[in-house]
């Protein structure tokens, strides 16, 4: 594949080719997919004309397209030329985005160079094969931008559950650490902190509560502070 890229497919990847078939790219093929046919074969023309019954004759894409499927360089520029500016039309009306439908186009085309063997003359035009991989390619893509975007929004959403989580288990962890200290404390300290700091009486309503002097209370929720202060790891 490295000969096709260099000498065809990358070639055709040019700024002017994906200009021309930009320009071109409100025409397309006649077939199942509403486009305008700017490949019919004359001599496909004239036998549907002249009523006549037998198979059509393949016309220069099928011809072409043969030709790619044993390999032949030169005929898949001729594909690429003839099929570009209708497969860029088909995946533009589906994406919407002229970057991403030029990007696909080239997707397209190369799925073409690998997949020509596949291609069954028996099942319908080589036009209506190459759409319906470029229709298909474009409906992937677009499904798979969507699937992107849940992912990200997921993501998004998990982070926010994941911080939330965190911060409640910091919260937890702490007030558990606090218990701890405090059970290391004397009784009367550790009523006297419990009473001032989570109770929010004052110096005086501590000593009313435990029946001891003011003074008393200030000393010994003095000394416990210290030791919650080491215990915590406070500076």
């Amino acid at each position: 594949m490295s000969g096709v890229q260099s000498s065809h497919l990358y070639s055709y990847q040019r700024a002017a080719r994906i200009a021309e078939a930009r320009e071109q790219a409100g025409g397309g093929f006649s077939d199942e997919y509403g486009n305008v046919d700017v490949l019919a074969d004359g001599a496909q023309d004239g036998a549907r004309s002249s009523g006549s019954v037998g198979p059509a004759r393949p016309g220069p894409l099928e011809i072409a397209l043969a030709a790619v499927a044993r390999g032949d360089h030169a005929a898949f520029g001729a594909v690429y030329d003839q099929a570009a500016p209708a497969v860029l039309g088909t995946v533009l009306r589906v994406l919407r985005d002229p970057a991403q439908s030029e990007e696909v186009m080239q997707e397209v085309l190369l799925e073409v160079w690998r997949s020509a063997t596949r291609f069954d003359p028996s099942a319908g035009t080589a036009a209506a094969w190459i759409m319906t991989l470029a229709h298909r390619r474009a409906v992937d893509r677009v499904r798979s931008e969507q699937r992107a975007a849940q992912r990200e929004l997921r993501a998004a959403t998990a982070a926010v559950a994941y911080d939330e989580v965190s911060d409640a288990v910091e919260a937890n962890l702490e007030r558990e650490r606090v218990r701890r200290c405090l059970a290391g404390l004397t009784e009367l300290q550790r009523e006297s902190v419990t009473l001032a700091y989570y109770g929010g009486y004052s110096y005086r309503e501590v000593a009313e509560l435990l029946g001891v002097a003011v003074g008393t209370v200030k000393t010994r929720m003095r000394d416990g502070l210290i030791r919650l202060r080491d215990c915590l790891g406070v500076d």
